[in-house]
């Protein structure tokens, strides 16, 4: 069925593959932004389409548009980003979902909120359930998206409970791939910029901790599951690839993979940094017939031919050509 579908924070890493995604599909798509990590250069390619169209718009404010569907991706997602302005990262999530949750109810349609990994903090249960609760410290550096993203999560549920929306919600464990903010401080892009340019790798930590990476394209294929699904289904449910990596494993593959001289440094881990993280994907297996499908090694050589090319076009003189030959 062709429909009208609102994606806010949609020139964003995600957004913009998501975007894409729906356009392929045959939909109109009003991708919504206010470009605090999101940027042009992320749907520039789509701008020509006759079924899209970008809004720039910050969702703290209401918005009135109608359409058939909503995907609500809006709130900066790395430490860097989200840290910057605390209390706008906090409004983004709680007042951002608000607004976002009050114009599916007046339109009556299906709402899909990206939450997030963040919610169960430092964990201490692994792999981490839907059931789990979390060990998020309230008042902590990363509290404003950890409890942001909390909070959606419980205004999410008390719409289905008290207004009967059609809502859903998926968790998102560390996602990479092509159109990664390069200096938004998340280890993949963190790590292949610094391989690329030749500069020592940094990890925090004794490089012990551990992560699992999705590639965008798996990720995006469960959402757009997710919001296929019946009113029964709600979630949360896991999104994430649950090969588990360590810090070090991960600085090694990119050094392996991009030719790279660089070597590893280490520094001390930040405030509330999660040992490790890694998701049981039971319910997206059985609810949604998903599971990922592109592993570590090859989403990172899409990910580094990304980069590669943004060092060509952004910054020549360092371009990967010319750091090999050094």
């Amino acid at each position: 069925m062709h429909k009208r579908i609102l994606v806010t924070g949609g020139a964003g890493f995600l957004g913009s593959h998501l975007c894409e995604r729906l356009l392929e599909a045959g939909h109109d798509v009003l991708c919504v932004d206010n470009f605090f990590t999101g940027t042009r250069r992320n749907v520039t390619h789509l701008l020509d389409h006759k079924a899209f169209e970008l809004l720039r718009h910050d969702v703290t404010f209401p918005l009135y548009v109608e359409v058939d569907e909503i995907y609500n991706l809006a709130c900066p997602a790395s430490p860097i980003h989200y840290q910057f302005d605390p209390v706008q990262t906090t409004k983004t999530s709680v007042i951002g979902a608000i607004n976002m949750l009050g114009l599916a109810k007046r339109l009556k349609v299906k709402f899909l909120q990206a939450s997030t990994s963040e919610v169960y903090g430092d964990p201490s249960v692994h792999p981490q359930p839907e059931e789990y609760w979390g060990n998020v410290n309230p008042i902590g550096l990363r509290s404003c998206y950890d409890e942001g993203k909390r909070c959606a999560e419980t205004l999410v549920i008390d719409y289905v409970r008290q207004h009967k929306l059609s809502a859903k919600i998926v968790r998102i464990f560390n996602t990479y791939g092509p159109r990664m903010h390069p200096n938004d401080g998340r280890v993949v892009s963190n790590f292949i910029m610094q391989a690329l340019k030749g500069e020592e790798i940094t990890i925090f930590g004794d490089g012990a901790q551990t992560r699992s990476f999705c590639y965008v394209d798996d990720l995006i294929e469960a959402m757009i599951r997710m919001m296929a699904t019946g009113p029964e289904t709600v979630g949360p449910i896991n999104i994430g690839n649950p090969n588990e990596f360590t810090m070090l494993q991960l600085a090694e593959q990119v050094i392996e993979l991009t030719g790279s001289r660089s070597r590893v440094t280490f520094r001390p881990l930040p405030s509330d940094d999660p040992r490790q993280r890694k998701p049981d994907i039971a319910k997206a297996n059985e609810i949604l017939d998903w599971r990922p499908t592109i592993q570590l090694r090859e989403g990172l050589g899409k990910t580094i031919a990304y980069f590669e090319n943004y060092l060509r076009n952004n910054e020549p003189s360092r371009a990967i050509g010319a750091i090999r030959a050094c």
